[in-house]
């Protein structure tokens, strides 16, 4: 996976920038994973129909929702375990 997400234009757009900063919200993430997860899914889909990013992008980003994913449900069944 790459190390950083290319755009079309030289700077992150703001949605790219959002949606990087909804991935490092573990709050949210925490409380609700799957709509979390869902909602990245989401994001990162409008981001290519939009044209944001291409679809290698797409997958990098694709890939990190879904690692976020795994990582909340591995914190939970470790809390759960802890007990």
């Amino acid at each position: 996976m790459k190390s950083s997400i290319t755009v079309t234009s030289a700077k992150p757009s703001k949605d790219l920038t959002h949606w990087q900063a909804m991935l490092a919200d573990r709050s949210a993430l925490f409380a609700r994973p799957g709509a979390h997860h869902k909602a990245l899914l989401t994001g990162a889909r409008t981001l290519y129909t939009n044209k944001v990013i291409d679809s290698d992008d797409l997958c990098d980003l694709l890939e990190l929702a879904d690692g976020a994913l795994a990582f909340a449900v591995e914190w939970m069944l470790d809390i759960n375990s802890d007990e």
